[in-house]
């Protein structure tokens, strides 16, 4: 199952051995870390954004679901983020992109006090015991959620509900008086707009998950790919 981890430990060493424990369970194939970051909360507030030496192993979080999700605890994510440097952050984030609920956010939010640490990963896993043990024992506090399309239910949704407004406003025009048709045209147009808007934007989150879902599909073959070609080499 595909889900958003997010481990907050109390310093900067602390979650980048969180990090690297991730890293050694989707080495051994308990796992699979999509891609990841570490989060650091600064005692003013501000937030810095690393990958770390080891970029994650999508190349960047950047309009991913990860980069939403860090936006939303710290700030938006530029391009700068990755390699050695840290990126400091602010503001906020698309909350549909990260296909994660409030609740979770700000359970994490109250958690990732100024000083401390995050560790944010995206990953697949099929039980929970395994990342649990190993952040426990480094003092983390583990945060899961399945990765949810709940977001196009509720797009579906609401579209409906303006299309079916839209129907209502078209009967009214059809019975209305001259001087009432040119308001409710107006209305009618407006409401349109919104509803084109709507169904744009719809689509362009649904090819960007597929993107997306194509990006892990390849590493993931690019993995294989390398495991396959260690163990020829061994048994040469």
């Amino acid at each position: 199952m595909d889900r958003m981890l997010v481990v907050v430990f109390d310093n900067e060493t602390k979650a980048y051995e969180g990090k690297r424990a991730l890293l050694q369970l989707d080495g051994e194939g308990t796992i699979s870390v999509y891609d990841y970051a570490v989060l650091a909360k600064h005692a003013d507030g501000s937030t810095t954004v690393r990958q770390g030496d080891d970029a994650g192993l999508i190349g960047t979080v950047v309009g991913t679901s990860l980069g939403a999700l860090i936006g939303l605890l710290g700030g938006p994510v530029g391009a700068a983020v990755g390699a050695t440097a840290g990126l400091v952050v602010g503001g906020a984030a698309d909350i549909d992109k990260a296909r994660v609920g409030e609740d979770f956010i700000e359970d994490v939010r109250k958690v990732l006090a100024p000083t401390r640490v995050a560790v944010i990963a995206e990953v697949e896993e099929d039980w929970t015991t395994p990342v649990d043990i190993r952040m426990e024992e480094l003092g983390g506090t583990v945060f899961r959620r399945a990765l949810t399309a709940v977001r196009k239910t509720v797009d579906d949704e609401e579209i409906a509900a303006m299309k079916a407004d839209l129907a209502q406003l078209k009967a009214e025009h059809a019975k209305a008086r001259a001087d009432r048709q040119a308001k409710i045209q107006n209305k009618m147009s407006q409401l349109d707009s919104k509803i084109q808007a709507r169904l744009q934007r719809a689509k362009e989150k649904r090819e960007a998950s597929e993107r997306e879902a194509e990006t892990k599909v390849q590493m993931l073959k690019a993995r294989a790919a390398a495991a396959a070609a260690r163990a020829n080499a061994t048994t040469i």
